[in-house]
């Protein structure tokens, strides 16, 4: 399944710059696999060493925040926007 990837500023020195990308995968998991094979190291960005989402990375697919989801195992239909976004804290 081809879905779109948007990806934020802090993570574009992975994609030579580019804010959009493509990648494959029917699943969050194969998704982030793909992306890593295509554009080394990202995957790590975003998941911790446990494999788990980092704490302060939230990944949507479609509107949705992967979290309240499947987390990982979350569908990526073709054609979905994936976009994922570091929190940001302050006061």
């Amino acid at each position: 399944m081809a879905v779109s990837v948007r990806i934020p500023t802090i993570l574009r020195t992975y994609t030579n710059g580019e804010s959009e990308v493509s990648a494959q995968g029917d699943n969050l998991a194969a998704v982030l696999d793909d992306l890593d094979a295509s554009y080394s190291g990202i995957k790590g960005r975003v998941l911790d060493e446990a494999g788990n989402l980092r704490r302060f990375v939230n990944v949507y697919v479609g509107n949705d925040d992967v979290r309240f989801l499947d987390n990982l195992d979350t569908p990526t239909p073709d054609g979905t926007q994936i976009s994922v976004i570091p929190a940001v804290a302050g006061g």
